[in-house]
């Protein structure tokens, strides 16, 4: 199963509205959770089934909790057990079907 989410602060102290120091605090949670994962500049997607993924969301979440009196999750999830390496999986398949398109 695949969770792809975005963790932030509502406020930050930063004039430039950054909250780069803040987020870097839930990436760190979840990269040292040991779970396929990715980063990209809106979502971190995480690869695992429910009871592996969701407290990793909680700390991630608590993790800005402790620097921001508001924290905003949004989560997307594609909910299909039994497959595994679906993170580089559904990717492949696309490019595979453009390559097929564009030949």
């Amino acid at each position: 199963m695949l969770f792809s989410f975005s963790i932030s602060p509502a406020t930050t102290p930063h004039e430039d509205g950054s909250m780069a120091d803040i987020v870097a605090r839930a990436v760190d949670v979840i990269r040292k959770s040991g779970l396929p994962n990715e980063t990209s500049s809106m979502f971190t997607t995480v690869e695992g089934d429910w009871d592996e993924v969701m407290p990793v969301i909680k700390a991630a979440c608590e993790a800005v909790g402790e620097v921001s009196p508001r924290v905003s999750l949004v989560l997307k999830a594609d909910l299909r057990p039994g497959h595994t390496g679906e993170m580089t999986g559904k990717v492949e398949r696309v490019n595979a079907q453009i390559d097929q398109l564009n030949s």
